[in-house]
């Protein structure tokens, strides 16, 4: 006999419908604060967790201690490892910007063509997937927009061009932050996510540059450059599949490099391509294009109400309003870009360190001993671990007593959390360019206060998650959309688009969702495995439907709210922020819909359904 201190029920009013309105209170008390009242993201988390705790007290009959301690949970996991890595990576890059490096890489990648289409490519395309797997936090659309109109392209089309491009990297951003979440969500290893990714993004990493290109011109015009759209995105999609899908056949799991060596290995190949293989017969620029716009941002011009547009102006600030150094004005030589990039090659070194004691860890079954220290520690959480029991329509025929209550222990993954590595790499690059201690303390003032709302955000969203998820919420709502059958695999994709366009990032969607698709999932495969979807197993189904979740958010990124503004602040657009909505929402649209077709053909049709890791 179980002696679980909170059984979870389904259906606590009695009434399904009521029950599910309930349960879907706290995501849309959050919506409606983000979109409604234009609430800063980490305010409309904590607002969110707080009416997520009274809800499972109140009518799930969790009690008030254990809700509690699941919130704990949820955002201990959302400081470590996810906000400890958010949080050195955007460091590292504040090293590079503070010394001037980072000045001599957009030097050096402005200068490789005056084509403004190769040039959308470079820059919107793989420079932004290196961006956005370098730091994340709307970095990518607030320096690439900047540097586009900086080349001459008028600044609205550099605001699209960038939103667009910023889609299928989105999944590796922040050195797989979105991943990691997920894993945290939906309890689907991030291993086994990263190899679904890989085998759906490389095809929408082709398709991307090419349909960017087009929003830009012609047809004709932009199949002019074909050899360009093809070098410039199946490198990237060569490259994003490998190291997404390495750990698959033996190699150490380096995943979290994805983005940024499929960005950089893009532009490596197509400016040696384009330097000694090829050439566009005639250069295009825009006919309306004005050289020279100046890439910052007016101080006028926003609601003083909206928070989250007041926020994104400062956030594109911080990025754009660099110190000028010796290394950022001098002459752009081999020896100067080689140094400016050292940097995220020492991190890549330390990040594929940190793989090799991943895979030593997995061989020995558990933690490594360091000198008297583990590499990891596993801590139960009092008072919640082993303490609820799973509702019975959740549970297979069969299952042990032992395995229907939830387990709650927490990772300390102090050494091989992606942050561990990327600190290092960080307090390596500080003595190869001889920084300063005036310079060192600049830049650990500027990331902290950077970081002040994207890491408490990530905290009560994920809070928030695992109150739904230890309470019962999240598997009400999960039987209630499991009731679109086997349409199921496509709505997964734009319930992700959804989540992402709410709450701003594919982090957040996952923190969210995972744990909702995950029981969808499981509901639709229970009802349909002898039929429709009879080529997966469970697990299979589980892992491709909230990879669904993540590769369909991601599309929605370009029409998210901080996204909008924050394009609208680096090209120096903003009141403006209507106007490129409408510019981008069907293709955003369009997108979703292309990653939800492809899930639905990887659910149910052979062999497509090969492509889902087992």
């Amino acid at each position: 006999m179980l002696l679980a201190a909170y059984v979870q029920d389904l259906n606590p009013l009695g009434v399904r419908l009521l029950s599910t309105i309930v349960a879907a209170l706290p995501v849309l008390v959050l919506f409606y604060l983000l979109v409604g009242r234009r609430w800063l993201a980490s305010w409309a988390g904590a607002a969110g967790s707080v009416v997520a705790l009274v809800l499972a007290a109140a009518v799930y009959g969790m009690p008030l201690e254990m809700a509690g301690a699941s919130f704990v949970y949820g955002a201990a996991f959302g400081l470590l490892p996810i906000g400890w890595t958010v949080f050195a990576a955007m460091m590292l890059y504040n090293i590079t910007v503070e010394t001037g490096q980072f000045a001599v890489i957009r030097r050096s990648i402005g200068s490789l063509s005056q084509d403004a289409r190769i040039q959308a490519v470079l820059i919107g395309f793989a420079f932004g997937a290196f961006m956005e797997g370098a730091a994340g936090a709307g970095s990518r659309v607030a320096i690439c927009g900047a540097m586009l109109v900086g080349l001459g392209v008028p600044p609205f089309r550099a605001a699209v061009i960038c939103l667009i491009a910023n889609t299928s990297p989105v999944c590796y951003g922040g050195l797989g932050v979105p991943i990691m979440t997920l894993e945290t969500s939906s309890g689907v290893k991030a291993d086994t996510i990263s190899i679904m990714c890989g085998h759906q993004l490389p095809f929408l990493s082709c398709l991307i540059p090419l349909y960017m290109v087009k929003t830009m011109c012609t047809w004709r015009e932009t199949l002019a450059i074909w050899p360009a759209l093809a070098v410039g995105g199946g490198s990237f999609a060569v490259f994003q599949f490998i190291f997404a899908t390495a750990h698959a056949y033996g190699f150490p799991p380096i995943w979290q490099l994805t983005d940024i060596g499929g960005g950089i290995f893009s532009l490596v190949t197509l400016a040696l391509f384009l330097k000694f293989v090829w050439k566009p017969k005639a250069r295009w620029r825009f006919p309306e294009e004005v050289r020279g716009a100046e890439p910052v941002t007016r101080s006028g011009g926003t609601d003083p109400h909206d928070h989250q547009a007041a926020h994104a102006q400062e956030e594109v600030r911080e990025l754009l309003e660099a110190p000028k150094t010796a290394a950022s004005e001098a002459p752009l030589t081999v020896g100067s870009v080689t140094l400016a990039w050292m940097p995220w090659i020492l991190m890549a070194l330390c990040l594929v360190g940190s793989g090799v004691v991943k895979q030593m860890e997995k061989d020995k079954g558990g933690p490594l001993d360091l000198f008297g220290l583990k590499s990891y520690y596993d801590v139960p959480v009092a008072g919640l671990h082993k303490q609820v029991q799973r509702a019975e329509a959740l549970v297979p025929p069969g299952t042990k007593d032992e395995d229907k209550l939830e387990p709650a222990v927490f990772k300390f993954t102090w050494l091989t959390a992606p942050g561990t590595p990327v600190l290092l790499g960080a307090v390596l690059s500080m003595f190869l360019l001889r920084m300063s201690g005036t310079q060192i303390a600049s830049v650990v003032r500027k990331t902290v206060y950077q970081m002040r709302i994207p890491i408490p955000t990530i905290a009560f969203m994920l809070g928030l998650s695992y109150v739904t998820k230890y309470a019962g919420m999240d598997a009400t709502l999960g039987v209630a959309f499991a009731a679109t059958g086997v349409l199921y695999p496509f709505f997964a994709a734009m319930l992700g688009w959804l989540g992402v366009f709410l709450t701003g990032t594919d982090a957040g969607s996952n923190a969210l969702f995972g744990g909702l698709q995950k029981i969808t999932a499981t509901e639709v495969w229970t009802a349909h495995h002898t039929g429709a979807m009879s080529n997966l197993t469970l697990d299979q189904a589980q892992t491709l439907i909230c990879t669904a979740n993540s590769t369909g958010g991601v599309m929605g990124k370009m029409i998210d709210a901080q996204s909008i503004c924050v394009a609208t602040a680096g090209t120096n657009q903003i009141g403006k922020e209507a106007d490129i909505f409408k510019a981008v929402i069907w293709h955003s649209v369009l997108l979703a819909s292309i990653v939800g077709a492809l899930t639905a053909l990887q659910a149910f049709v052979y062999p497509f359904t090969l492509m889902v890791p087992k």
